[in-house]
């Protein structure tokens, strides 16, 4: 594992959270601003970590779900300003999405794939940029396998990909492994299994358990 950040007495921080990156990669922030307001009116996720792998460097950036659900399109009333911001970041060779499938912009205009979508061009974004010295910058998306309706394609212009939303979004993409999609159980009950001798480690899958052992899913 290598430090995202540095904590404020200069401590390295190995997680960050509400990750916008580095760089107004996606137009979002104010002019002139230096950094968006973590969380509030630009594009991040949950948290993100990096690491060296095979000599590579990876960043990672993580979102998790619990009993989110979603239908409807999104307020319509900020479509100019989103194709406006996103319509020359979003397809290949600009972008995550591949260019001859016939899709628009306005088919990402539906929760969860509006979100998914803007993770996305941020990965792809920082990637290009070589963010923190990445070699590459991917999403891994966690919920629990139990919330079937958020896996539900709310998309109408994407339901001719598959009834998965995380599948249909991994599919059309330029690079699918760029986005990874795993239940709660697959991120977590692997450490939580393995028993670890650690004490620390022991005390956290304890806490795991207490407190989200309904959605780990370990019988």
């Amino acid at each position: 594992m290598l430090p995202v950040e540095e904590g404020p007495g200069g401590e390295r921080w190995f997680v960050g959270f509400e990750w916008t990156g580095l760089a107004n990669h996606l137009g979002e922030w104010a002019k002139g601003a230096k950094s968006a307001t973590r969380g509030a009116n630009a594009t991040s996720a949950d948290a993100v970590v990096r690491f060296e792998r095979e000599g590579r460097i990876e960043t990672l950036l993580i979102e998790w779900k619990y009993t989110e659900e979603y239908g409807a399109a999104i307020d319509e009333k900020g479509n100019a300003t989103r194709v406006m911001r996103y319509s020359d970041k979003a397809f290949a060779p600009n972008g995550p999405v591949r260019a001859d499938l016939g899709l628009t912009l306005e088919d990402f205009f539906w929760e969860p794939f509006y979100q998914l979508l803007r993770q996305q061009m941020l990965a792809w974004q920082m990637t290009k940029a070589k963010e923190s010295s990445a070699d590459r910058v991917r999403v891994l998306h966690i919920s629990p396998a139990g919330n079937s309706v958020l896996r539900k394609v709310t998309a109408p212009n994407l339901r001719r990909f598959g009834d998965d939303a995380f599948n249909v979004f991994r599919s059309v993409l330029v690079q699918p492994d760029d986005f990874l999609s795993r239940t709660t159980h697959e991120a977590f009950g692997p450490f939580i299994d393995a028993n670890h001798g650690d004490p620390a480690a022991r005390e956290w899958a304890r806490y795991l358990l207490d407190r989200y052992g309904s959605i780990l899913d370990t019988a």
